[in-house]
């Protein structure tokens, strides 16, 4: 038994949430360690689609404890619409528990997020879900947290307070509309008797599992190029994706994760605004989006697509400490001639193997490609690593060579079935 991380290691979409649904069914508990409800997470049961952004994805397996972290800033209006879904699916969702030391997101914090945005001259992207202004909140000691909403009366004074300060920043600074205290205080009242029954001390449910030797299995949202340290700074999200956010986002200490698994989409998209270094704003971009499907779970946007770039994968396995890859859609890539890999960027005469902090920098860098062979084949049914065809396999082998970092497994499809295991480490 472990305790087990999965982290993306490019800008997000990488189809982690397939992977952890893969992975908990092994799992005695599944801990969502940060972001909120800007995630989205696409899993396909028996050909159906399911589409989460606040719970984590091994809600899915109902065996499973499944916590919402403390690093977690978690909108409860949004989180019961997510539980209404999934039990009109038939799927259970008495598994789900909140920290109690979580944020609570309120919505205050997302009309916060739309006028910031409106207002801004260099634009984010962001979601507008009020993810930013709640870890704003927090990291300036003004946000509230579940185990305040227990007490009603004194959760109606903060909100109060809060709202008020805010009311002053919306019309003073942003010329916006006040919001209304007794409607929002109304909102909150109706939701307490769901919510309460949900809200532990999650801290020492989980360090207590894996003392004891349970499958614990930690699920990020977002991925490590949007991380808020070592992203593409400032389009980036407002806390951290990586394996060191497991630590403070679900309060274990790094010694006791045993696997780090990078989740690695076999092309790169991002959305949002930045740079993107390996980005085909050409046909070969659009049918990548057409091949891949993609368009955004939690906004609809359409992905900004290019090559895989394995600068991006180095510097995700140098932030998590990879021990392992999941390469996902794999399938998308069937039917070209030839792939192209970024392994290197050229700023000014200079190549380099490393992302620059700078933006500025990465915005003048070139790809330096690799070239590898296609394959035609539809690998989309095939189910053991003999069955791919050379040049997939070759494609692999190159990933595992560049980067020092097993693969695996191989995601083949969007089904939890439609997967290749490479060896027996993830078992």
């Amino acid at each position: 038994m472990s305790a087990k991380v999965v982290v993306g290691t490019q800008w997000g979409d990488e189809g982690k949430g397939k992977i952890v649904d893969v992975l908990a069914d092994r799992a005695d508990m599944v801990v969502r360690f940060q972001g909120g409800d800007n995630a989205g997470h696409t899993v396909v049961v028996n050909g159906k689609k399911h589409v989460l952004h606040l719970l984590p994805s091994g809600v899915l397996r109902s065996e499973a404890a499944c916590i919402i972290g403390p690093g977690v800033v978690c909108n409860p209006f949004v989180l019961l619409k997510e539980m209404k879904t999934l039990e009109e699916s038939g799927l259970s969702t008495d598994h789900i528990q909140i920290s109690d030391r979580a944020q609570i997101l309120m919505p205050y914090h997302c009309y916060q997020d739309e006028l910031e945005e409106a207002a801004a001259s260099h634009k984010i992207g962001t979601t507008k879900r009020g993810i930013g202004p709640c870890y704003q909140d927090k990291y300036a000691r003004k946000g509230i947290r579940y185990h305040e909403f227990i007490d009603f009366d004194s959760f109606e004074q903060r909100l109060r307070e809060n709202l008020a300060f805010k009311n002053r920043l919306f019309t003073g600074v942003y010329g916006g509309e006040p919001m209304d205290a007794d409607e929002m205080v109304e909102q909150f009242r109706e939701i307490h008797d769901r919510i309460v029954p949900m809200i532990v001390e999650s801290t020492h449910l989980v360090n207590d599992a894996i003392k004891e030797g349970k499958e614990v299995l930690f699920e990020g949202a977002q991925a490590a190029m949007l991380d808020i340290n070592y992203g593409t700074y400032p389009y980036v999200t407002s806390s951290s994706p990586t394996s060191a956010g497991v630590t403070v986002g679900a309060g274990v200490a790094p010694s006791k994760i045993d696997q780090v698994i990078g989740v690695v989409k076999a092309y790169s998209t991002r959305v949002g605004e930045g740079p993107f270094v390996t980005e085909l704003l050409d046909e070969q971009g659009d049918w990548l989006r057409d091949q891949g499907h993609e368009f955004g779970a939690t906004t609809g946007r359409p992905r900004r697509c290019g090559w895989l770039d394995l600068v991006v994968v180095r510097h995700a396995d140098m932030l998590n400490g990879l021990t392992d890859i999941v390469l996902t859609k794999l399938d998308v890539l069937g039917g070209l001639d030839e792939i192209k890999v970024c392994t290197g960027y050229e700023i000014d005469g200079e190549v380099l193997d490393y992302v620059p902090s700078d933006q500025a920098e990465v915005a003048k860098a070139k790809p330096v490609y690799t070239v590898l062979p296609g394959w035609k084949e539809d690998i989309s049914k095939m189910k053991t690593w003999d069955e791919l065809p050379e040049n997939a396999k070759k494609y692999v082998e190159f990933i595992e060579e560049f980067t020092g970092v097993p693969v695996s497994m191989v995601s083949v499809g969007p089904d939890r079935i439609n997967n290749i295991d490479h060896n027996d480490r993830l078992n």
